[in-house]
């Protein structure tokens, strides 16, 4: 912590034991953290609907680490790599539907698999 950064710190503390920030709205009360501050412009509206559809930061970083991962396993040409990250993905599917299933919102995340596994093996053929 730099010089500037303690004194900072020590006239809020100072300024907090005298009772001055009593008087400012909203004083006491929790703070709103379900805001879309900090999401970009164009991607508020995005952002609002999924949150309006159940969706939560955390399902959505899941998602996201899902979808690295898969994009990883079909990159990988080591068995044992693959495999591995095979079982990563399968640990990340069940973390995201058991998110899913507490707000009882149906996945059926192993049909959707299945049938895009189908539809790359007739692709590939």
């Amino acid at each position: 912590m730099d010089f500037s950064m303690i004194i900072s710190e020590q006239r809020i503390k100072k300024a907090y034991e005298e009772g001055e920030f009593k008087e400012l709205p909203g004083f006491g009360k929790p703070l709103n953290l379900d805001d879309d501050l900090g999401v970009p412009q164009e991607l508020k509206m995005a952002h609002r609907m999924m949150k309006n559809a159940g969706f939560t930061t955390d399902e959505i970083k899941v998602k996201k680490e899902m979808m690295r991962i898969e994009d990883l396993i079909k990159a990988c040409d080591d068995d044992l790599e693959k495999r591995e990250l095979q079982k990563n993905l399968n640990e990340n599917m069940l973390k995201y539907n058991a998110m899913l299933s507490k707000k009882r919102i149906n996945t059926n995340g192993s049909l959707f698999k299945n049938y895009e596994h189908k539809i790359e093996n007739k692709l590939l053929k």
